[in-house]
């Protein structure tokens, strides 16, 4: 069954899967149907079924309105036998229509998704399901496989009402059903799944919905870090670093239009390590979808800013009135080697603060260009803090 938060969990290791990808001796792929409802392709459909012998599972997902649309189909197709089946039925009547309908007493069944798990009717090959756009994909999928449980050709139609606009994630999963028919494909629908509702919520029991109360970087690194603890691997864990920049950096819309896409490039770029991991994404970035935009590119050199600081041990960058702050964590960074360096460089554009807290106000001189600015001043810092740790290996 597709749970986007399951899956993840299996993918990243949480979780162990195993996948059967072995179907069931003489069974046949349910051909599916994506389509508008129409009178005259639901008439054709159930009566192609019933004259071959079978039944069909009719889905209409609301106790309120299911008596009115199982009397507009009985009027379409008079001669047909059809029975009503919901969840807030007494238990015994509900027993006998599914005893009755197992028995071949009645032609076609409109329920709920009551069917969806836990029915094996083998003569029950066709299903239609009414307004199939309101449906999870996981339900879908479900439905889909309350028929085709025997040796027969079984027939699914997820129909939506006629000149409706889809939302984009309605059409999504519609696509989605359609396109993976063949077996094995509940893995791949669950991967569809998950890209399409997000991986769900680790700190909570939400099975849907991306990351944003931690962020999705944050949530991907949480997680790493606890399979490698769990596995029993030895990391550093590197101080977090509160980057307050004032810049556009994300990624537009018209440059990535695909969301899983922006998505899977919004962790490739939180991911950068060094200066050769951001021209490789950067090259990859072009390659892909042509001229970066100034914000993907300010994103990456935030990035490239915010590793070159967790390396360096800075806890905060930020700015005030034009000139960059950068805050450390340890007091012994700020060795007289570092300092004469800087000062070399940069002369009166810089404050610095060896203190219990030391901290760095660099003056910059291009707002327009600042972030490149930063990039270089950085990559000096680290240099400086190398050479320096070099040097007193050197000397030890």
């Amino acid at each position: 069954t597709p749970i986007p938060r399951t899956l993840h969990m299996s993918l990243i290791g949480l979780r162990d899967m195993s996948t059967i990808e072995e179907p069931p001796e003489e069974r046949v792929p349910v051909q599916t149907f994506v389509i508008e409802y129409e009178d005259e392709i639901i008439k054709e459909a159930i009566l192609r079924e019933i004259e071959r012998g079978g039944q069909v599972f009719f889905v209409y997902n609301r106790v309120r309105g299911i008596r009115r649309i199982t009397a507009n189909l009985q009027q379409l197709l008079p001669g047909i036998s059809f029975a009503v089946a919901h969840g807030q039925m007494n238990e015994k009547e509900l027993e006998n229509i599914m005893i009755g309908f197992m028995e071949k007493k009645y032609d076609v069944l409109v329920c709920t998704t009551i069917i969806e798990s836990g029915i094996d009717i083998q003569n029950a090959n066709t299903i239609i399901i009414y307004d199939a756009d309101k449906f999870g994909l996981s339900q879908l999928y479900q439905l889909r496989g309350r028929v085709g449980r025997s040796n027969k050709m079984a027939y699914a139609y997820f129909s939506y009402q006629k000149d409706k606009v889809l939302t984009e994630q309605s059409e999504k999963r519609l696509r989605a059903i359609k396109e993976f028919t063949e077996f094995g494909s509940g893995f791949k629908i669950a991967m569809r799944d998950l890209e399409i509702r997000g991986a769900g919520n680790l700190l909570g029991v939400e099975q849907h919905g991306h990351m944003m109360m931690i962020g999705y970087e944050l949530y991907c690194k949480l997680l790493e870090e606890t399979v490698k603890e769990i596995q029993g691997e030895t990391f550093v864990k590197l101080g977090e670093v509160l980057i307050e920049i004032e810049t556009n950096a994300y990624i537009p819309n018209y440059y990535i239009k695909d969301e899983v896409v922006k998505i899977e490039i919004y962790k490739k770029i939180a991911s950068i390590s060094s200066k050769q991991e951001m021209d490789e994404i950067e090259d990859e970035l072009i390659d892909r979808f042509g001229d970066i935009p100034k914000e993907v590119y300010n994103l990456m050199q935030i990035a490239y800013i915010k590793a070159l600081s967790e390396r360096m041990g800075i806890s905060r960058v930020g700015e005030e009135r034009e000139k960059l702050v950068v805050e450390f964590y340890e007091t012994n960074k700020m060795t007289p080697y570092i300092i004469s360096g800087l000062v070399a460089d940069y002369g009166v554009r810089l404050y610095i603060n060896a203190g219990k807290k030391p901290f760095i106000k660099y003056n910059y001189v291009d707002y327009s260009n600042k972030l490149k600015e930063f990039v270089v001043f950085f990559e000096r810092i680290n240099q400086l803090l190398t050479n320096d740790a070099e040097h007193h290996f050197e000397v030890q």
